[in-house]
């Protein structure tokens, strides 16, 4: 069994989605306590007893404890099983994150595997759905992972609601080089509001482009949706930049009583940074990535503006799961991150 201190590193619920779907995709067995021990309320919320339950149901693990204000579950996972599957997170927890737990589980299962996610399709801290579709999936399919995502309806805090299907079928995922980006080909914004007046996503892509003032002028999808494609009010913008060797995002989610400009012109000025020191990846994907480039064993490379927490929390949870270690080279303004084998001098034992 492998026991994980959950208030490790950055210590939240992204360090307990991870572990336990390392524990199904490698069948160890797990045990994780103090869980967010040092949050304001510790323990397990609704979204993480949701994460959990959902990978225990893609490999009909045992588990123990997996309840709300919990700090310690046992986790025992059988093997990952491909069919379909409906999860109900129950509130507006953020379905990406859920997916975030659920998609490396799916890549091990033995055939096409399909997920249905009900919850907060756009919420605060965590990915905007359209961060997912258009800049980490496009990522992904580099690493060779075979998958799509679609959003059938979308749903925001506090009522959630939002209903995401994904489908992956068994790749072979092969190491990749994100070293070098190189300057921006083409930008695009995709901006959204439900059940809002529709000027407030123009103006959140207006602010973004103007934000983005020298760069190549930005292609701008603005959508308004109503009571059939979204429940409640809400909405998000993401940008995206194609380069020469890459893909940089950047989002944010629509809340109450902040202007719309201030949104765009906050995406923007997030992209503009990570393009100007000419990362590979921006820190969201850097981090989102590693469990993936990690299961395509060594080789791979990326650069990225900064390491963050989450990054740093989830390469030292990986290295106990997995035969590769993480080494990070920091020379401002990059941050490299290369994948190598864990046999090497200096690798965990």
């Amino acid at each position: 069994m492998i026991e994980i201190d959950g208030s490790t590193g950055e210590g939240g619920g992204q360090l307990l989605r991870t572990a336990v779907a390392l524990s199904a995709i490698t069948g160890r067995q797990l045990r994780v306590f103090r869980i967010r021990a040092r949050r304001e309320r510790p323990g397990l919320a609704a979204q993480h007893v949701a994460a959990v339950r959902a990978v225990g149901a893609l490999c009909e693990a045992r588990i123990d404890g997996l309840e709300r204000g919990s700090q310690t579950i046992e986790f025992d996972p059988g093997a990952p099983r491909a069919g379909t599957h409906v999860f109900e997170i129950g509130t507006a927890g953020s379905v990406t994150l859920v997916l975030q737990a659920l998609m490396p589980v799916m890549l091990a299962a033995p055939a096409r595997t399909a997920v249905r996610v009900t919850g907060g399709t756009d919420v605060r801290a965590a990915p905007p759905f359209d961060y997912l579709r258009e800049v980490l999936l496009p990522l992904l399919h580099r690493i060779g992972v075979r998958a799509r995502v679609d959003v059938a309806r979308r749903g925001y805090y506090p009522g959630g609601g939002g209903e995401v299907e994904c489908e992956v079928e068994p790749s072979t995922l092969q190491p990749v080089d994100l070293g070098e980006s190189g300057p921006p080909a083409s930008i695009e914004a995709f901006s959204h509001v439900a059940n809002l007046p529709g000027h407030i996503a123009q103006r959140m892509a207006s602010a973004a482009r103007d934000a983005l003032a020298g760069l190549p002028e930005p292609l701008l999808h603005v959508a308004v949706h109503g009571p059939e494609q979204a429940v409640g009010p809400g909405g998000a913008i993401v940008l995206r930049a194609r380069t020469a060797h890459g893909l940089i995002g950047a989002g944010r989610v629509a809340q109450r009583g902040v202007p719309a400009e201030r949104l765009g012109a906050e995406a923007a000025a997030e992209l503009r940074e990570d393009l100007a020191c000419g990362a590979g990846l921006d820190i969201h994907a850097a981090d989102q990535l590693l469990v993936y480039l990690a299961l395509a064993g060594a080789g791979s490379r990326f650069t990225t503006r900064a390491i963050t927490s989450h990054a740093s929390t989830a390469m030292w949870l990986i290295e106990r799961f997995l035969p590769v270690r993480f080494e990070v080279d920091r020379q401002p303004p990059l941050a490299t991150v290369r994948v190598v084998p864990a046999w090497q001098e200096g690798a965990p034992r």
